[in-house]
């Protein structure tokens, strides 16, 4: 049985860490909060820019043209890009491990295939360099404060390397924002771009050919996908560690009344022991 002073240095042990946890709750909750904003801006962007292009596309119809963008072209998938991102940091329940395990599946699901990664987060960079995986790159930090300019260098690289034909395909994987409670792993192909199709498109008076206008927005949509794919990410990780951490402050509670509670229950064992001791002697003295 531990003694009381064991038990009282437990019992402080953990509340410490209830500390702690409580703490990076309250972090975490202030930065999901600035976060989801961003994201929630975002989206109408993006979905008007699907909408535009849908439409273009649509002025563009099957032209000789429109066909000839490289962006556009479909190859059989026999090396892939996969863009993963991931955390930098810990602590978020269960938020970098279904994405390794989704990249996994990822890979494994295309064995006839070369995948190669682009990996943004330290945590699926640490996990796949250990692994021997084929990394293209690797982008830590940008989580912190998203910026366009750095998801945009990413997006670039991707669409010159499917221009000069490295690669065949370019997929995203993250994690989406859906709510405080729940991240949805997405995975979703960029390149080949796929246009949204209008049923019936607006009828706009086009200043330039639409072919130009085509070639000039595909670019944008691909950098606008990987910009949203980190804001994404980066409000589902605030959210899934904002969770975790209070599960843990909760845990860390019942925890300390069950020491407690035990702790009282050998103090009062130690003290009726005494007691018995101290009887015990006053009779044999009689």
């Amino acid at each position: 049985m531990p003694s009381l002073i064991d038990i009282r240095r437990r019992i402080r042990s953990v509340k410490n860490t209830q500390q702690i946890t409580k703490a990076m709750k309250m972090v975490s909750t202030a930065k999901l909060r600035r976060a989801q904003d961003r994201v929630i801006a975002s989206r109408p962007y993006g979905l008007l820019l699907r909408k535009v292009l849908g439409n273009v596309a649509a002025a563009v119809g099957s032209t000789e043209e429109g066909s000839q963008n490289p962006l556009l072209a479909r190859r059989e998938e026999n090396r892939i890009l996969l863009v993963l991102v991931t955390a930098d940091k810990g602590l978020a329940g269960a938020f970098n491990t279904n994405l390794v395990k989704g990249a996994q599946r990822f890979i494994a699901d295309r064995r006839g295939a070369e995948v190669i990664l682009e990996l943004v987060g330290r945590k699926g960079r640490d996990f796949f360099r250990k692994r021997g995986a084929r990394i293209s790159g690797e982008q830590i930090g940008l989580a912190a404060k998203p910026a366009y300019a750095d998801t945009a260098v990413i997006a670039q690289k991707a669409m010159e390397m499917y221009r000069n034909r490295e690669i065949d395909a370019v997929y995203l994987m993250y994690n989406e924002f859906k709510s405080l409670v729940a991240q949805k792993l997405t995975e979703v192909r960029v390149l080949p771009a796929d246009l949204p199709r209008q049923d019936a498109p607006a009828d706009y008076l086009f200043e330039q050919p639409p072919v130009q206008m085509l070639n000039d927005l595909l670019p944008r949509y691909v950098e606008t996908e990987f910009f949203g794919a980190l804001l994404e990410s980066t409000a589902a990780e605030h959210a899934a560690r904002m969770t975790a951490m209070d599960a843990a402050t909760s845990n860390a509670a019942d925890m300390i009344d069950k020491l407690t509670l035990y702790m009282n229950r050998v103090r009062q064992s130690s003290i009726t022991k005494e007691i018995i001791e101290v009887v015990s002697g006053a009779a044999a003295a009689e």
